[in-house]
């Protein structure tokens, strides 16, 4: 992280098209939703609340260090978060969050929504659909969202919850003010396994994440009951 001091995403006007691309694909998949939790729903009366950090590896960090007109990126890109997740009638949950990556102008924030198609018990494991969605903040030269679309499978081993999952975000990067650079708008494919433990309140998560070509690994701490 302190590679990353004033490390602020404001010279995009240095950019070619393809190297906007390649910048829009690193954020898009550094930026794109986590899920961090486990595939069983939390019931109605449930709650996970947790702060977060993923690192993800970039593939460009040139072009990152060539976007910025002062300080370096590092390679691993460092992004805390906290999150809030609500269990909801009928197998549903809902999930906020919000963050940052020090030292850089880069906030976002983001949320799911997340179906059990089988909620699970001893004998079956956990099967949900999750629609994500995130939305960077505070770079004025860029817009981008990432929307996401996953399935994914948990089971539960006594205080333990090994999870996995596949999907696809789909990136809308829009330059603002930065003439020669047009929108981009691209798909990435996605595949993640993590593992929950918990002992009475107390919860750990750690995850490791596949977006496109860049890989995160993710560590929450917090409380789920």
């Amino acid at each position: 992280c302190a590679h990353a001091q004033a490390a602020d995403l404001d010279a995009l006007n240095l950019l070619n098209q393809t190297q906007f691309r390649a910048l829009s694909e690193d954020l898009g998949a550094a930026l794109s939703y986590k899920p961090l939790t486990p595939a069983e729903p939390l019931g109605i009366t449930g709650f996970d609340i947790g702060i977060a950090v993923t690192a993800t590896r970039l593939k460009n960090v040139d072009v990152f260090d060539r976007a910025t007109s002062s300080g370096d990126i590092p390679s691993y890109l460092p992004v805390p978060t906290i999150r809030v997740h609500k269990g909801l009638p009928l197998d549903f949950d809902v999930g906020v969050m919000g963050g940052m990556v020090p030292g850089t102008n880069i906030r976002f924030y983001g949320g799911e929504l997340r179906y059990a198609i089988v909620s699970g018990n001893v004998a079956l494991p956990a099967v949900a659909v999750r629609g994500s969605y995130t939305r960077l903040n505070g770079v004025d030269q860029v817009d981008l969202d990432t929307k996401g679309l996953d399935l994914s499978i948990s089971k539960g081993l006594l205080n333990f919850t090994p999870y996995g999952g596949i999907g696809r975000v789909w990136v809308k990067s829009t330059p603002n003010g930065v003439a020669g650079l047009a929108e981009e708008s691209f798909g990435l494919n996605k595949v993640f396994a993590g593992l929950n433990f918990n002992v009475l309140l107390m919860n750990l998560a750690v995850e490791i994440d596949r977006t496109g070509e860049a890989t995160s690994f993710g560590l929450k701490a917090g409380l789920r009951f």
